[in-house]
């Protein structure tokens, strides 16, 4: 059927699509391979005796159902949620912390490139070619790359913002600040070069992003730790507790099941069999509410840093 379907295609004489899916660059062959999909999948799950795993991927995804030529809806819209809440947290940043804060360009870059990583993110689960595959890895690694960049500047001190002093000379301008840059500039375009020019290894490129996250985290853990101990404010350890919720949304990227839910007599009679909602979505969905829960710490912590110079001085 597959076969004759393309076949048809290629003499252009296949159904016209829809205005919306043509927009979103859907075409006859991959309309065909998108609706053989579901019609495989409706037929496997029909069978008796069940077969042990009637749903199984295509090309390495599970078949979900669309939405307004979405190949996967949720994920689309949590990751807008994401980028709403990064919007939310650099307008916040803007608004509440000085322009003389030391820290203030850094929390907004945090704010750029996860605006950056979540708006890749859309466009690729809403359509999966290679060219937003790319983006989406990239950008995501450039978004891990620049908290593993960001934390020390804050946990260690790196940028100093408990004296004076500090208020007056440029960060950017320090050798230490500098040398920091440089390195983890260097280690993104290595990374990235790896990808684009050796080998694009989906392994390797998940390993790079969680060893980076682990040792980000490990450090907002310490940070949350002493810093309670010595402060006795609930609001110090909140980073502590917003790496905890994000480990913990991040397991659902373990399960990996079929798409479920939604499983509708309207789909039914489009000869679709699947859902909406997988373990990527769940672990988009986790990460939420964290992230405007961040952007509170970050804004909490500088007014803090600028209570504690105006009692200084």
């Amino acid at each position: 059927m597959g076969a004759a379907a393309l076949h048809l295609c290629a003499l252009h004489i296949g159904p016209r699509l829809s205005l919306h899916l043509r927009l979103l660059l859907w075409t006859c062959p991959s309309e065909c391979d998108y609706t053989c999909q579901h019609l495989t999948t409706t037929h496997r799950l029909s069978l008796s005796p069940p077969l042990p795993q009637p749903v199984v991927q295509y090309h390495g995804k599970w078949p979900f159902i669309r939405f307004l030529g979405a190949q996967e809806p949720l994920s689309v819209l949590f990751s807008l949620l994401n980028l709403l809440a990064h919007l939310s947290g650099l307008q916040r940043i803007r608004r509440e912390i000085p322009t003389s804060y030391p820290l203030k360009p850094y929390y907004l870059w945090f704010g750029y490139f996860g605006v950056l990583s979540w708006t890749c993110s859309a466009i690729f689960h809403t359509r999966d070619f290679p060219a937003t595959e790319t983006a989406d890895y990239l950008a995501a690694g450039a978004s891990v790359l620049y908290g593993f960049y960001f934390a020390p500047l804050r946990v260690f001190r790196l940028i100093d913002t408990s004296s004076p002093s500090s208020f007056s000379t440029p960060p950017s301008t320090t050798p230490l600040i500098r040398a920091w840059t440089t390195l983890t500039t260097l280690l993104f375009l290595a990374h990235t070069s790896y990808l684009l020019l050796w080998h694009w290894d989906y392994t390797y490129n998940m390993a790079f992003n969680v060893a980076l996250g682990l040792l980000t985290n490990l450090q907002w853990t310490y940070f949350s730790i002493t810093h309670y101990a010595r402060t006795h404010r609930l609001w110090a350890a909140w980073p502590g507790l917003i790496v905890a919720w994000v480990l913990c949304a991040m397991s659902f990227e373990l399960l990996d099941f079929p798409p479920v839910g939604l499983d509708l007599g309207l789909w039914a009679r489009r000869n679709v069999n699947g859902g909406w909602l997988d373990a990527h979505a769940l672990w988009h969905a986790g990460t939420v509410a964290p992230t405007f829960w961040w952007y509170s710490f970050l804004v909490r912590d500088a007014l803090e840093d600028l209570r504690g110079q105006r009692l200084k001085a």
